[in-house]
C-alpha cells in the first residue's frame, strides 16, 4: 500500500514544507515586490503543474487517436480539466500578486493576456466536446483539437511574451522580461521554489487520478445500464 501511495505521501510532505517554509523564511527585498515575492511559491509552480497536465493530456489523446478505447479518452479530458483549474489558480494568484505590486489586478500585460488565451483555447476544447453528441465523433475530434490547444502553449507562453516588454520581472529589456532566469532566485528561496514546484504538481496528478477512477465508473454504469 505504501508503495504504491509514496508519491501521494510525497506531496503531502513537500506542501506542508511549501506552505510553512514560504510564509516562515525569510525572502530578499526585490525590486517593489517586498513579502509579496513570497507569492511566487504558490502561482509559478501552479503553472509548472498546469503545463505538466496539459502535455499529460495531449499524450492521452496521441494514444487514443492510435488506439480510440474510452480509458484514453477520459484520461485525456481529466488531465485537461485540473490543467484548465489549476491555469484559473495561476491566473488568480497572478492578478493578486499583481494588484500589490503594479497597482491593479490587471493591466493588460503581454503575459496576463497571453495567458488568458491559452486558457480560453482550452475552454474551447470542452465546449466542442460538449457540442458533438455522438461520443466517438466528440472523442476523436476533442482529441484532434487538445493537439492544436497544447502546441499553441509554446507560442502564447513560452515564445511571444518573451519577445515583447512586460511588467514581469527577469529576462532583459526595460521594464522587465517574463523570462524567468534561475539566477534570479535567492538560493534560500530555491530551496522552498524546486520543492513547491514539485509538490504543487504531485497534488494536480492526484486530484486528477481521483476524477478518472470517478469518471471509469460513471463510463461502466452507462455501458451496463
Amino acid at each position: 500500500m505504501i508503495q504504491k501511495s509514496w508519491w501521494k505521501i510525497l506531496s503531502v510532505v513537500l506542501m506542508v514544507y511549501a506552505f510553512t517554509a514560504g510564509f516562515l523564511i525569510k525572502v530578499p527585498h526585490v525590486g517593489n515586490l517586498y513579502e509579496s515575492i513570497r507569492n511566487l511559491f504558490f502561482h509559478v509552480p501552479m503553472w509548472f503543474g498546469m503545463m505538466v497536465l496539459f502535455i499529460v493530456s495531449v499524450i492521452y489523446a496521441l494514444k487514443y487517436l492510435r488506439n480510440p478505447t474510452v480509458k484514453n479518452d477520459v484520461y485525456s479530458v481529466e488531465y485537461a480539466k485540473t490543467g484548465i483549474l489549476f491555469g484559473v489558480l495561476g491566473l488568480i494568484t497572478g492578478a493578486i500578486w499583481a494588484n500589490y505590486t503594479w497597482g491593479e489586478p490587471w493591466s493588460n500585460d503581454p503575459k496576463q493576456i497571453l495567458a488568458a488565451i491559452a486558457l480560453l483555447i482550452y475552454a474551447a476544447y470542452f465546449v466542442l466536446r460538449n457540442s458533438i453528441p455522438d461520443i466517438d465523433k466528440r472523442a476523436k475530434i476533442g482529441a484532434v483539437y487538445n493537439v492544436f490547444a497544447c502546441a499553441m502553449l509554446i507560442p502564447t507562453l513560452w515564445i511571444i511574451p518573451r519577445l515583447v516588454e512586460s511588467l514581469h520581472p527577469g529576462g532583459q529589456g526595460v521594464d522587465g522580461n517574463p523570462g524567468m532566469n534561475g539566477k534570479d532566485l535567492d538560493p534560500t528561496m530555491r530551496i522552498v521554489f524546486w520543492p513547491a514546484v514539485i509538490g504543487w504538481t504531485l497534488l494536480a496528478v492526484w486530484i486528477t487520478t481521483l476524477k478518472i477512477r470517478l469518471s471509469l465508473i460513471k463510463e461502466k454504469k452507462l455501458a451496463n445500464a
